[in-house]
């Protein structure tokens, strides 16, 4: 997310690290490389001028020409200016005080309207909404089949009336069922086109004037860049949207998009797409995406991410064990689960603070290495699950073709199980805890 954008930031703020003091040319000179970062990024023009105006009227102030690390106070600054043409905080979706909650998804064909209206929707649901997807888009060829598709992957219903009934006819309809069955939250999946003309944007102002939706979210792809923002400013000034979805945040996007909507809108951006699985989007916090620029890391999703992943009921069950010393490759085979319910490790790694995008480039982290121990414990009989000491050759020969991998991955799976349940026999005694900190622990994973 943002490696180009990032690489170039971090290029510019080399310019004042060797300083112990910085004049007014120093700061001119930096801002000079951070305004062509942001450009090549794609940002718009507007919004560079803007921006370094602001960062260099605070970078020639005393806070930095005085200070002892004035290289720090600018990275500071650029991260507050950052934040602060991104929305400044976090904007919410609006939840209707009198249900259902309407929710029209709009935008070009392409950007992933279909798919992320069946996110949104399993991301409330999660929280306890009870949410109805209606399929008002009878123009794309199996667009509705691929909403039921999502539909039925999240267990959310789908309502459709086929490809023959007017748009501004299903969303009315959709929403007296909803009515009807006690729907809180109702997301319309529209038509979309491969460009804005008048008939598409007529349909879209015609179903919002039929259903009065509470919010209408645009889905803009970041991998077009500047033309992201031009899509936002039209559909914005046709139907007055209430918020963006950025979408294909994890491709190789140069960030010109996310650091201009905002700006050029005056919408803010709600909720960002970060993959093709569909737990994947994330609510948009400006805050957190400025330090993921500048790899500051984003410590606050990552622990909501964990908190997600979390079973406080297993956490205990697991605790009692590693005090008993009766963890299990069973035990062992929950933990896999619970990192991999964290989401993709590649993204997890550059939310660590000092993890700049793009570091891990080259050393692919192997998520199918978690696939293949999963296969190998499930592989094992209950008996051997528990007590894995009687795990012989031909035991682990009958283990390996089972799970179609080899002797060797289960001996190193069993050595990382192991070294595991020894760490945890360390943690359990207390006496042994005391001398943890002055002994180096090698983690087996």
């Amino acid at each position: 997310m943002f490696q180009s954008l990032s690489e170039k930031l971090e290029n510019a703020f080399r310019k004042f690290k060797n300083k112990g003091k910085l004049t007014e040319s120093d700061i001119k000179a930096g801002m000079r490389e951070i305004k062509l970062a942001l450009l090549e990024a794609d940002v718009n023009f507007k919004v560079v001028k803007d921006f370094i105006n602001s960062v260099s009227e605070r970078a020639v102030g005393t806070e930095v020409l005085e200070s002892l690390l004035p290289a720090q106070q600018i990275v500071k600054i650029v991260n507050e200016e950052l934040t602060n043409i991104m929305g400044g905080s976090q904007s919410k979706l609006v939840i209707s005080s009198k249900p259902p909650t309407v929710v029209m998804m709009v935008g070009l064909q392409g950007a992933g309207k279909t798919t992320h209206a069946g996110k949104l929707a399993g991301l409330y649901k999660k929280q306890g909404k009870n949410p109805l997807l209606v399929a008002c888009d009878i123009y794309r060829p199996a667009a509705i089949k691929q909403l039921q598709i999502v539909g039925e992957k999240l267990g959310i219903p789908v309502f459709a009336m086929g490809d023959k009934v007017s748009p501004v006819k299903i969303a009315e309809e959709g929403l007296k069922f909803a009515n009807q069955k006690g729907y809180d939250m109702v997301f319309i999946d529209t038509a979309g086109r491969l460009h804005i003309d008048e008939e598409l944007m007529q349909e879209l102002q015609d179903i919002k004037a039929k259903v009065s939706p509470t919010e209408i979210l645009l889905t803009v792809d970041a991998m077009i860049g500047q033309d992201a923002v031009n899509v936002a400013k039209t559909f914005n000034e046709l139907l007055d949207i209430t918020g963006v979805i950025l979408t294909k945040l994890d491709g190789d996007t140069l960030g010109g998009a996310a650091l201009s909507v905002r700006q050029v809108t005056g919408k803010p951006i709600k909720f960002i797409g970060i993959g093709e699985k569909l737990d994947a989007i994330e609510p948009f916090h400006p805050d957190r995406m400025a330090s993921r620029i500048l790899g500051m890391g984003d410590v606050l999703s990552l622990i909501e991410k964990a908190e997600q992943a979390f079973d406080e009921k297993k956490a205990m069950e697991l605790e009692k064990k590693i005090r008993e010393s009766t963890f299990t490759l069973d035990d062992f085979l929950e933990q896999f689960s619970q990192i991999k319910g964290m989401g993709n490790l590649d993204q997890l790694m550059g939310m660590m603070p000092g993890v700049k995008p793009g570091a891990l480039k080259d050393a692919k982290i192997d998520e199918k290495a978690l696939a293949r121990n999963e296969a190998i414990i499930k592989s094992m009989t209950r008996k051997e699950r528990e007590k894995p000491d009687i795990l012989n050759a031909s035991r682990k020969k009958r283990i390996a073709q089972g799970s179609g991998t080899t002797v060797e991955e289960v001996n190193k799976l069993l050595k990382q199980f192991e070294q595991t349940r020894a760490l945890m026999k360390q943690f359990s005694n207390p006496k042994q805890m005391a001398r943890f900190g002055k002994k180096k622990m090698k983690i087996p994973f």
